[in-house]
């Protein structure tokens, strides 16, 4: 058999497993998960399974390390954008859109990692990406001078990544009934416009 076909059974495989884990953990929770289980799921033998992963433990490891460079490279196409010259907030910032786009292509993962039952580890490392590209990187501290901000630096950071996420697991919950450009424009809105403002208060 030529190493074509044994990488493109290795990626088939990998990918029903990724589909079991994710089904799996929204069914009972990641710790309730066994071998057996995730193996039937999957269709797949034991012996496969361990050819991939040690235990459960290292499969998570490496399908959220996976989810989170696959998403780096859906983004890092995205280029830096004056947020000070932006002359409307009708105009979703692209960054966002890309990874709403990631996140509803891969759903069935994200939907699961991200929900009730899902790894708290998860959220801080899509958090640390988010906070790496759309501040460090493309928006923020770009153009902003961290010694006119009326708060903390320290704070204003975790408080717009808590937000940010929020609205994405209330997105994955309710079913992704918005589109992901009508989602980034909501995020966009409340990103420029603030909590208040959003509500319609003057």
């Amino acid at each position: 058999m030529s190493q074509q076909s044994d990488d493109r059974r290795s990626i088939r495989t990998k990918k029903l497993i990724r589909n079991a884990l994710s089904q799996l953990i929204e069914e009972k929770g990641f710790n309730n998960i066994s071998i057996t289980e995730l193996t039937k799921k999957a269709d797949i033998n034991r012996g496969t399974f361990y050819l991939h992963y040690i235990d459960k433990y290292d499969l998570l490891e490496q399908v959220e390390n996976e989810v989170i460079q696959e998403l780096y490279e859906h983004v890092k196409t995205v280029g830096y954008i004056d947020i000070l010259n932006i002359s409307s907030v009708n105009k979703p910032i692209p960054f966002i859109t890309k990874i709403l786009e990631y996140i509803k292509e891969n759903s069935l993962f994200m939907k699961a990692i991200l929900g009730p039952k899902g790894d708290p580890n998860f959220h801080n490392k899509l958090k640390q990406l988010i906070e790496t590209n759309l501040f460090e990187k493309k928006l923020l501290f770009k153009t902003f001078k961290k010694e006119n901000m009326l708060i903390p630096e320290e704070y204003f950071v975790p408080y717009v990544l808590s937000a940010h996420l929020g609205v994405i697991q209330q997105w994955l919950q309710n079913g992704m009934e918005q589109s992901t450009e009508d989602m980034a424009l909501i995020l966009s809105k409340m990103f420029f416009l603030g909590p208040l403002k959003v509500t319609g208060l003057k």
